[in-house]
């Protein structure tokens, strides 16, 4: 699978990479350490990043201007996403081949080329194996190395989820050997500013635990407002109080201007089984969905409730 798309990569003058929306830093440094080992690699290719931008995360890629046509003959290969509504611009329909890269259970089949690993921490762990099983052609420049890095700690919690393998602890042990400073990652990673520090405060103080386990945080556009926050910068707070005593499962939801997003994390039951029945998806401990009354946020919170009052 890793040679097929290497001959792939090989084959198109013109290579588009695209991740999810609302993207993490698993979807930003998987698409722009792809990106940063094709240009290495070879020189005379048109690598481009598409998708919308975050803000927060702007310091591991930036995004590419890439006009329609630029898409007539290309290649796209699509990172860290399950499901196709959730590609970062869907021009990826115009590429003359598709690949989709992803380690979220494989339940929409989109593209003409998959490779998907359930099995992997993240997708920046497979970019590496990727690298690593066809170095012979590929060159991972240490940018490349820093974003791959930058990932693999985002999706496994700082090495925390279980998620972490040998394998992952191993490919972060050679990753690490190139040139770029820990410190500062981690600073860019983790620094928050100080109106989310303050909102905060509010979740810690208004989120809710029953006695079966399930945790539940809603906010509101007027506490956004509030605290003069946007729906990315609540997000940053999902695992805020992860460390609770006696709490199984959580979700968190946000407010925006046309939806409600759902986030669902776990230390035990299946999520992702609730998250499908409202339209997303992911992994069986961590997955998202999107719903527009708050009446269906009861909804999501009753099943919750009833996921961990059966988990033993």
């Amino acid at each position: 699978m890793k040679q097929a798309i290497i001959d792939k990569i090989e084959q198109y003058d013109t290579i588009i990479i695209h991740r999810h929306v609302r993207p993490d830093p698993d979807a930003l440094g998987s698409q722009g350490a792809l990106a940063e080992i094709i240009k290495a690699s070879y020189p005379g290719k048109n690598v481009f990043c598409v998708g919308e931008e975050e803000a927060s995360l702007q310091f591991l890629n930036r995004m590419d201007e890439v006009p329609d046509d630029q898409f007539h003959g290309a290649l796209a290969i699509v990172c860290d996403t399950a499901n196709a509504p959730r590609i970062s611009d869907e021009r990826y329909e115009q590429a003359d081949f598709i690949i989709k890269i992803d380690h979220h259970p494989n339940e929409d089949r989109y593209g003409d080329l998959l490779w998907v690993d359930t099995e992997a921490s993240s997708v920046c762990e497979m970019i590496y194996e990727l690298y690593h099983e066809c170095k012979a052609s590929l060159v991972l420049p240490d940018r490349a190395a820093m974003l791959l890095y930058a990932g693999i700690v985002g999706d496994t919690g700082r090495f925390l989820f279980d998620s972490t393998t040998d394998r992952t602890f191993a490919i972060a042990a050679a990753l690490r050997k190139r040139s770029f400073s820990i410190n500062r990652l981690y600073t860019r990673l983790y620094e928050v500013k100080l109106n989310v520090v303050r909102l905060r405060g509010y979740v810690t103080s208004s989120f809710q635990l029953s006695e079966n386990g399930a945790g539940t945080v809603k906010i509101r556009r007027t506490v956004l407002e509030q605290y003069d926050a946007t729906p990315s910068d609540a997000s940053l707070l999902v695992n805020a109080f992860s460390d609770v005593a006696g709490i199984k499962a959580w979700v968190f939801f946000i407010e925006e201007p046309d939806q409600i997003r759902v986030r669902l994390r776990s230390k035990g039951p299946v999520v992702n089984e609730i998250a499908k029945k409202y339209g997303g998806g992911g992994h069986p401990m961590a997955a998202g969905a999107t719903i527009h009354r708050w009446e269906e946020a009861d909804q999501v919170v009753a099943e919750l409730e009833a996921a961990c009052a059966a988990y033993e």
